[in-house]
């Protein structure tokens, strides 16, 4: 009896060694520090200008940041690039900012004498949830600085497929602007109707600009590259609708098409 006793005991001393060594090696084990970064590189077709009829050739950076280590989650070609200050996986909030390009009159012979509109930098808050598994809703809010100086909202819900490497959304879309942003978009003043015989003087108000549905199409090839085909339809509303720039020179159907090439990294900081 003793000599099976003094068999079992270095048999569990050493398993319990080996439970505290795995334990302490597994404590050991740093966090992951830093940030992941994603860069991204936005191109396709879009409105010559908003509210034209006619599609212009566009390529745009993007960039979103997150933890390391933590998820890779879902984002919608029209996500404005953001960074999340409070997320808690179903509810997440931050900062986002957009960037958007000119309209220039030299550039479009139907804006003749119409004001050119420059390079605007959009920036604000967001917040997005998920009251089931499959569904996002996601609200943006941003002013502009330099093209113009307006407030609009963007409000959009999808619906998320993953098939492994295979990401599949679709949703609908609406957009909203204050009376600064819609007029400078869609207005035209006296000067500009002097200058531009199809276009009565016109003032755009604030409200509804647009509603409309997008969808996309995403696969993973590493933990690195993802590629991403998307398209998106609005219907200018209100407003945008009836400005003479949509009714007179343009289209209220607004068809966008693009890809999207994004490589995230990590970073550790300074």
């Amino acid at each position: 009896e003793f000599a099976m006793h003094a068999h079992i005991f270095p048999a569990g001393a050493l398993a319990l060694a080996l439970l505290l060594a795995s334990s302490s090696a597994f404590a050991a084990e740093p966090a992951p520090q830093g940030w992941t970064i994603t860069l991204k590189a936005n191109g396709g077709v879009s409105p010559a200008w908003e509210g034209s009829g006619s599609l212009s050739p566009y390529l745009l950076p993007g960039l979103s940041v997150r933890r390391a280590g933590s998820p890779l989650s879902f984002s919608a070609p029209d996500d404005s690039a953001g960074f999340a200050i409070f997320d808690e996986n179903w509810l997440k909030a931050g900062v986002v900012g957009k960037l958007k390009g000119p309209r220039r009159s030299a550039e479009h012979a139907d804006l003749r004498g119409v004001h050119d509109i420059d390079w605007t930098i959009e920036a604000g808050l967001f917040a997005e949830f998920w009251p089931i598994e499959k569904l996002r809703a996601r609200i943006e809010a941003r002013h502009g600085f330099v093209g113009h100086h307006g407030n609009t909202v963007d409000v959009s819900m999808d619906w998320v497929e993953r098939r492994g490497p295979w990401t599949v959304s679709v949703g609908p879309r609406l957009s909203l602007g204050d009376n600064s942003y819609m007029d400078k978009l869609f207005g035209v003043s006296a000067y500009e109707a002097l200058m531009n015989p199809r276009l009565p003087a016109y003032r755009a108000e604030g409200g509804a600009k647009s509603l409309g549905v997008a969808g996309a199409v995403s696969y993973e090839w590493s933990r690195q590259w993802t590629t991403t085909v998307y398209a998106r339809y609005n219907r200018l509303v209100g407003s945008a609708s009836t400005s003479p720039l949509v009714a007179q020179l343009g289209s209220r159907n607004q068809f966008t098409l693009g890809a999207i090439v994004a490589y995230s990294f990590d970073w550790g900081g300074f």
